[in-house]
């Protein structure tokens, strides 16, 4: 059964950053078999282990799931003031966006 690419991600991920399915699995608190059988696609992460893959590789659960039309912006490591901000720019844009 293949589920939308994640299988294929969580290798390219994994092996970009030079992880093997053993240090992969520790990082996740699994078996390297679970591991395994999300590369092989043969189960779906559950959500919590598909959140904590995210964060691992720093990628969002979109990306995993291979729903990219929907852009995300971390807002990690900023204050509430912070993203108070970068919203209010968002908004900012759209108006100007929708009056053209």
């Amino acid at each position: 059964m293949v589920y939308s690419g994640i299988d294929k991600r969580i290798r390219e991920l994994r092996l970009k950053r030079g992880l093997t399915q053993i240090e992969l699995a520790t990082m996740l608190g699994v078996s390297k078999s679970v591991v395994s059988s999300y590369e092989n696609a043969v189960h779906l992460p559950p959500y919590d282990i598909l959140i904590k893959i995210s964060k691992i590789f720093n990628v969002s659960c979109d990306y995993l799931l291979n729903n990219e039309n929907n852009n995300t912006i971390s807002v990690d490591g900023l204050t509430e003031t912070q993203i108070q901000a970068v919203e209010s720019i968002i908004h900012e844009l759209r108006n100007i966006n929708n009056k053209t």
